[in-house]
């Protein structure tokens, strides 16, 4: 015998919420974080050798990564 029945996480996802919002604290700049991972991202694929470009190249040629820049890892 099957038994139908709902549950409701309304209240737990908001309680979730304030919790991480909370964890953050009042000072948490999302854009801010945003930049952050931008320029973390353009120092990751920086000086990279030739091999190194023709792989970035090809991930980007793929669809695996987004081009950044002027197209080139090195910007």
């Amino acid at each position: 015998m099957l038994v139908e029945f709902d549950v409701d996480l309304t209240a737990q996802e908001a309680l979730r919420q304030a919790q991480v919002l909370a964890a953050l604290g009042p000072d948490w700049d999302p854009m801010e974080v945003m930049r952050g991972e931008e320029a973390a991202y353009a120092l990751l694929y920086s000086g990279l050798d030739e091999e190194q470009q023709r792989v970035y190249d090809g991930l980007v040629a793929s669809g695996v990564l987004p081009r950044r820049g002027d197209g080139s890892a090195a910007a």
